[in-house]
């Protein structure tokens, strides 16, 4: 994106308030990954578009993105999960000092190992995907089938700093995880049951429906 677009928007985002820039400060100084400004505004207006009652968040980090999800939509339920002991801690301190402990539920584990359990709670109006980037095709296929009927999933970190579009042999040898989200990426476009596009703010949202079956009512 031309850098005086990309500035402009920037500009034009609301202020955090103080708890949730208090929480910025904390990811930036303890190089936690939080979404980029840009790409969690954009998502946090189409949830609200959306109204999903309930939203599945993998990857929790100190809980930045499952309480701004929380704030712009007060009755939505989020379960997240963090395999992180440390971050999952911080993520609970941080939801209790909010008061969101009974919207917001943590679950510490393995969103691989650990799917039986966090697929008991659906299903999802909403799965928003911003965990292992090598994983993400993988969370894909095990969590579609708990995405309800008009539910929508949610990738971050599709574009990778641009690097998953770079496919020079070099950098593809290099750099796994790029090769991983370019190939994800790919898979998601030319999926034959969801529409996907990707939206180049922040570090690439990608936003995945499932197509409608049927002819016209």
């Amino acid at each position: 994106m031309n850098d005086i677009i990309h500035d402009y928007l920037l500009k034009n985002i609301p202020k955090s308030e103080p708890f949730f820039e208090a929480l910025e400060i904390h990811a930036k100084k303890h190089e936690v990954p939080i979404m980029e400004p840009d790409s969690l505004h954009c998502l946090l207006q189409i949830l609200d578009i959306q109204k999903p009652k309930r939203i599945l968040e993998l990857g929790t980090a100190i809980g930045y993105s499952a309480l701004k999800m929380a704030d712009k939509l007060p009755n939505t339920q989020i379960i997240t999960i963090e395999r992180d002991e440390e971050r999952y801690q911080q993520a609970i301190h941080n939801i209790a000092r909010y008061g969101a402990t009974d919207r917001i539920k943590v679950i510490l584990t393995d969103a691989l190992e650990g799917s039986e359990e966090i697929l008991a709670y659906g299903p999802f109006d909403a799965i928003f995907i911003d965990a292992a980037k090598a994983q993400y095709e993988k969370f894909f296929h095990i969590y579609t089938d708990s995405l309800a009927p008009d539910g929508v999933i949610y990738s971050d970190n599709v574009l990778f700093k641009g690097l998953a579009l770079d496919m020079s042999p070099e950098k593809q040898r290099k750099l796994r995880v790029a090769r991983k989200m370019r190939h994800f990426n790919d898979f998601l476009v030319t999926h034959p049951d969801f529409d996907t596009t990707t939206i180049p703010l922040g570090d690439g949202l990608s936003i995945s429906k499932r197509k409608k079956t049927g002819g016209k009512s």
